[in-house]
């Protein structure tokens, strides 16, 4: 059984680490799978993938698997998309959905019922192509949670829970339990995924979290406005 956290952020969108840095985070709350999903773009976790293919080569007993993802903003809300490889993906939810199973990709609603954070809400059940959902989000509220654990359990879909980190601190904060003995592959993460071989475990953030989280919110947008 493995650990995963497959929400995460970096310096590649609106996230306080590298990629480097998230790794060596995850390594030491004993994480064995993550995902980079930065917003829009899979940089971020292409380049932790590399980097933990690094590892691998470095080190026999230190271990740890990089699916390169995204969260992507289609033109209802955000989506968590996961790839073997950069994929170039439209905003429509309908045909987003197709290219990314067309790409081998694995898609998940992130924080459906988070509306503040740009959730899907209700149209999360228009569609059947989901591969999973998001049903605990440590950044999202507890009714919001109850609601996507709901949707999954209506829709029939495995539920899978992350950290959605943007201080690398908070990486496993809430995690999933991935039910296979080893991942040495993208594509054994991403069939166990589609398989439904998941169990979230709920988490949350401390007060401590959520004034860091709302500071480096704060200081991230004036980094933005001031250009740096």
């Amino acid at each position: 059984m493995l650990i995963a956290d497959l929400h995460i952020h970096s310096v590649y969108s609106d996230g306080k680490a590298s990629p480097r840095e998230i790794i060596r985070h995850a390594l030491i709350r004993g994480i064995n799978v993550i995902s980079i999903t930065d917003h829009d773009t899979f940089k971020g976790g292409l380049e932790g993938y590399r980097f933990s293919r690094e590892i691998a080569r470095n080190t026999s007993d230190t271990k740890i698997l990089v699916v390169p993802g995204m969260e992507l903003r289609s033109y209802s809300g955000d989506i968590l998309v996961y790839c073997e490889n950069d994929v170039e993906l439209p905003r429509e939810v309908g045909l987003l959905i197709d290219k990314a199973h067309e790409n081998n990709c694995v898609v998940v609603p992130a924080h459906p019922f988070d509306t503040w954070r740009h959730g899907l809400g209700d149209v999360v059940y228009d569609y059947d192509g989901w591969d999973a959902i998001e049903v605990w989000n440590a950044h999202a509220s507890r009714n919001a949670n109850k609601r996507a654990l709901e949707a999954s359990r209506i829709m029939g879909k495995p539920g899978v829970a992350n950290s959605d980190a943007h201080i690398p601190e908070h990486v496993g904060s809430a995690y999933t339990y991935i039910l296979i003995e080893d991942a040495s592959s993208i594509t054994e993460v991403l069939d166990a995924l589609r398989k439904g071989l998941v169990k979230p475990h709920q988490g949350g953030l401390s007060l401590k979290d959520n004034v860091e989280r709302i500071a480096w919110s704060i200081e991230y947008r004036v980094r933005k406005i001031l250009g740096d």
